[in-house]
């Protein structure tokens, strides 16, 4: 179980997935080159002041990323402040053991700014890969997280279950220097994943990716109620939603769609999902959708309304979409960092300023 963390600042993220993208002429990049694509990505993440760059794990071709915590290492020794981590580690398919041992690592390198996001995953390429049964999804996660939040504790750990080697009395190294590694549950949305959240004290991350935000304020109102419920302390509650910041609405809009739908057809092609329309999306973009699109001044006002209306911490900003070019992405990034996220302060002290009498 971690400590409580500070709810009172509002901390600016980005995400990426490392999706394999396209060159400015249209033609292919290879994995190798997205990969030191994304190091610098996260170098100007920090350059701009931003509090958070994750790295999602993925194993399959339009993903070039499977091993985030060896990318975000290759970050850390670029850059200063920013904090450091996955976006999300799927602890299913891998083991609490390793994965604690890795980010500790990288906490180490980084000095103290590695953090890790865990959850089951949306992507299941994982499974197969390393040997994994589907029809044990759930149980994967729960018994390696109930392991993982033991190990947290950097004490010696006596552990049993069915998914691993049991564990008796053992030591796990490194430990971190500050005595506790900042650990999140990634929740797309069921009230079992945020009452698992709360039981075990960790900070939640909610994935909103269709839909107004306000829908998931249910979900938050459980979150806590179950954390006082279980006489816990108050964690961060983050947001994690996709999005593309342009000079203009109508510039962010036309550069990210074509990337974005293409992305929507590859993972949809393996769920049976329908192609998705410009209506669909224009719809998605607006004040009551999950797409973060437009000028800065546009996500701004829809970032603050979010981080009202959930009464969240963070805000991680998704800012890859398929072959969505490098060259826009860091544009994307310093506009976020340097526009975006100083309007969004000055729209949330504006919203808590005293009404004149």
């Amino acid at each position: 179980m971690t400590e409580a963390v500070a709810t009172d600042r509002i901390e600016f993220g980005l995400d990426t997935f490392g999706d394999v993208t396209q060159a400015p002429d249209g033609s292919a990049v290879s994995q190798a080159q997205t990969i030191r694509n994304v190091v610098e990505e996260g170098v100007l993440a920090d350059q701009v002041g931003l509090s958070f760059f994750g790295v999602g794990e993925h194993h399959r071709e339009d993903y070039a990323v499977s091993a985030p915590d060896v990318v975000l290492a290759a970050i850390a020794s670029r850059t200063q402040n920013i904090h450091l981590g996955s976006a999300v580690t799927v602890l299913s398919s891998d083991d609490p053991v390793r994965v604690f041992q890795r980010f500790s690592t990288l906490d180490a390198v980084s000095d103290g700014r590695a953090e890790v996001i865990l959850g089951r995953g949306s992507f299941t390429e994982s499974f197969p890969l390393f040997g994994y049964d589907l029809g044990d999804y759930e149980k994967l996660f729960e018994e390696k997280l109930e392991l993982f939040t033991h190990l947290l504790a950097e004490k010696p750990v006596t552990w049993s279950g069915t998914t691993r080697a049991p564990l008796t009395d053992q030591r796990v190294f490194p430990v971190t220097e500050s005595g506790s590694l900042r650990t999140w549950i990634g929740v797309g949305g069921s009230p079992e994943s945020v009452v698992r959240t709360a039981r075990y004290g960790l900070p939640m991350m909610l994935a909103i990716i269709g839909g107004s935000s306000a829908r998931f304020a249910p979900y938050v109102d459980l979150y806590k109620r179950a954390l006082a419920q279980m006489e816990l302390p108050m964690q961060a509650i983050g947001v994690h939603s996709p999005g593309y910041v342009a000079e203009t609405d109508e510039q962010a809009r036309e550069e990210f769609f074509p990337h974005y739908q293409l992305m929507h057809a590859r993972i949809g092609a393996s769920r049976g999902w329908p192609p998705l329309t410009r209506m669909q999306f224009e719809g998605e973009a607006t004040p009551n959708g999950a797409i973060y699109v437009g000028s800065p001044e546009t996500v701004a006002r829809k970032i603050a309304t979010t981080l009202e209306v959930l009464g969240a911490n963070r805000f991680d900003l998704k800012y890859s979409a398929g072959t969505l070019p490098h060259e826009n992405m860091m544009k994307n990034i310093e506009l976020y960092g340097t526009q975006v996220v100083p309007r969004v302060h000055e729209l949330l002290s504006e919203s808590k300023a005293p009404v004149a009498l």
